[in-house]
């Protein structure tokens, strides 16, 4: 009893999910580690199924070097366009770290085990709040169709457009600094005068003794004003959403 199996087909869903572990691994929101490994494995199996009669593999299955050869691509492709949503949503961890660092809250910074790096509260705080802005908007399904979208501008055996990726990756840069600024920016100004009104009011009175008021009047500035900062989250989210997914297909374009 001979059992032909569809070999074409079984390489386009392994190539296709590869790429899409790949992705997983590294774009927000699936790249959190409180999303298990078995989760991000079992969606990228299921999108692979769903984008593999749209991305047919073109190799011949008996030539293992080739196949080899294309996964290893894949992989690059994958993390590549990972890469690029990263880049986009750090600018809400950046301005959390912005105004951080102006507060005086990077002297309480803590070991954060879910994403194994260190940050202050309001880093940690806005990292969370646009993950789940990103689920309770539906904002990952946005960049789970535009990673779709990208096997029908690069199909399986198309190399990585290294020249774009360059361009977009230093965009993203850019434009990181730029949302994070825009976030944190009146926050900081208002943090920094305050930090002029207490040199100038030590160098009246040093009596005083200022900036040993500083810091518990600076907390009580950020626990106030980081509200306004904080509202401006869900249309930052959403705007970002909208630029990783043009990055996205930039790149694959």
């Amino acid at each position: 009893m001979n059992i032909a199996l569809p070999w074409l087909a079984l390489e386009s869903v392994v190539l296709a999910g590869v790429r899409i572990a790949a992705f997983l691994v590294i774009a927000p929101p699936f790249a959190h580690r409180g999303i298990p490994g078995t989760v991000k494995a079992m969606l990228a199996t299921g999108l692979a199924l769903l984008v593999a009669p749209r991305a047919r593999a073109a190799s011949d299955p008996a030539d293992v070097a080739a196949f080899v050869a294309q996964l290893m691509l894949q992989v690059l492709i994958g993390a590549a366009l990972g890469f690029l949503v990263a880049l986009v949503f750090s600018a809400v961890q950046a301005a959390g770290g912005l105004i951080d660092l102006f507060a005086g809250f990077q002297l309480a910074q803590a070991f954060d085990p879910l994403n194994l790096t260190s940050g202050a509260q309001f880093q940690r705080l806005y990292q969370l709040t646009a993950i789940v802005l990103l689920f309770a908007s539906d904002g990952y399904q946005l960049i789970v169709a535009g990673l779709v979208r990208t096997f029908d501008v690069l199909p399986l055996g198309t190399p990585l457009d290294l020249a774009a990726m360059g361009a977009a990756s230093a965009d993203g840069l850019t434009q990181m600094f730029l949302a994070a600024l825009q976030v944190a920016g009146p926050l900081i100004v208002v943090l920094f005068l305050a930090d002029v009104g207490l040199g100038l009011l030590t160098r009246v009175a040093p009596a005083l003794n200022a900036f040993a008021l500083g810091f518990p009047l600076k907390i009580l500035m950020t626990l106030l004003l980081v509200g306004t900062a904080f509202v401006a989250l869900p249309a930052l989210v959403s705007s970002l959403t909208d630029d990783a997914v043009t990055s996205l297909m930039g790149v694959s374009g």
